[in-house]
């Protein structure tokens, strides 16, 4: 089987010299992300799953007020010149909020005034092709939209799965499974993992993080190691799917190039020399175990926020230590301008992307993007 592990050489990258990392998007684009955890309700009860992480109990904010919030933290983002947004949802399971797709046109309904405008979902897929064909339509006139989508063997059946992912990446919809590479059952997952490669599906290869999730726990050998840093590169399916069925895009031309692209990688790391150094997804950065940036200037509550369910409120980041910006149903203030990290590490890879650069690093936070709002 081809491409198993990467050509590039992630693990060459000099991490002790980096000076700045951040989203390739983020770097080149006036774009403002959002990351937004809706509730914990699931409709899975993974007996691996943190007690946490999940609820039994419906626990999602009324529409309107979703609504809101979004109008809001676009119009202080577009105070801020960024006239970009990627917005990206999760819980428990998003789309078991009764009124998603509704928030989802809603987002929609800008874009001729943006620049450009993405969407992104963390999912069991565990709805009907009736509700996806749904939300293939709400999500229409956007840039680009994609999913994570989360495989869990106990209540999934993997050709189920990967039928469903297919039909939507045939709709132009970008597929990455998650799956997290526990130790003890990582031959059985590598397994699964090189069955929806085969299929030519991305599979984002996640190491599992300590209690803390600061560090990736012990027990890997060196062989399990390789696999997580170098295995199964990201390659773009989705326009392999779309050129299969003989369909062109149906997506909106970008009104803001992306500048230096490089297919198929996510991240750039630049070190003290001002090379650039790329990566495919930033889930590799904590298989590396580089997501501590503490006394680092980021971006992060400047440029970006997330919104955590159940107690709705409004942060820099997954994993920051500052006070929030606010409260989903009080009101929220972004900052007036890129701070320094107090934070140890981040927990999410989420955090991680966002521009930062090191202390007296002489590199600019990020380049000079061209301003079209």
């Amino acid at each position: 089987m081809k491409d198993i592990l990467s050509e590039y050489p992630f693990s060459q990258i000099p991490f002790d010299d980096i000076q700045r990392v951040g989203q390739l998007s983020l770097l080149n684009r006036d774009l403002f992300c959002v990351s937004w955890l809706l509730g914990r309700f699931c409709n899975y009860k993974c007996s691996y799953c943190w007690p946490y992480a999940r609820s039994s109990i419906p626990d999602h904010r009324p529409l309107a007020l979703l609504i809101q919030t979004m109008n809001e933290i676009k119009k202080q983002a577009r105070e801020r010149n960024f006239n970009s947004f990627h917005f990206s949802f999760s819980g428990g399971e998003p789309t078991l909020h009764k009124g998603y797709l509704q928030l989802l046109e809603h987002y929609s309904q800008d874009v001729q005034k943006s620049n450009y405008q993405s969407i992104h979902m963390t999912s069991n897929l565990s709805p009907g092709f009736k509700w996806f064909e749904n939300y293939i339509q709400s999500v229409s006139s956007l840039h680009r939209v994609s999913i994570t989508a989360s495989f869990h063997k106990e209540h999934a059946q993997r050709d189920v799965f990967a039928d469903k992912i297919k039909f939507l990446q045939e709709n132009e919809i970008h597929i990455t499974i998650n799956m997290v590479m526990v130790p003890d059952r990582f031959e059985e997952l590598w397994e699964d993992a090189l069955y929806f490669h085969k299929r030519e599906i991305n599979v984002t290869l996640k190491p599992q993080s300590d209690s803390k999730a600061q560090r990736v726990v012990e027990g890997y050998t060196k062989s399990m190691l390789e696999k997580l840093r170098e295995g199964l590169p990201q390659k773009d399916y989705t326009a392999m799917a779309l050129k299969k069925k003989d369909k062109k895009s149906s997506r909106p031309k970008q009104s803001l190039p992306l500048g230096k692209k490089r297919q198929n990688f996510q991240l750039e790391l630049t070190d003290s020399k001002g090379k650039a150094w790329y990566m495919d997804q930033a889930e590799r950065l904590n298989a590396f175990n580089f997501n501590r940036f503490k006394n680092w200037e980021c971006s992060a509550g400047y440029r970006s926020l997330i919104i955590r369910e159940p107690d709705g409120f409004i942060k820099r980041s997954y994993s920051c230590f500052d006070k929030p910006l606010g409260h989903i149903e009080e009101g929220f203030k972004l900052l007036s301008c890129p701070k320094t990290c107090i934070t140890d590490s981040c927990v999410s890879s989420a955090d991680s992307k966002i521009p930062k650069r090191k202390k007296k690093s002489s590199l600019p936070l990020w380049p000079q993007f061209v301003s079209q709002t």
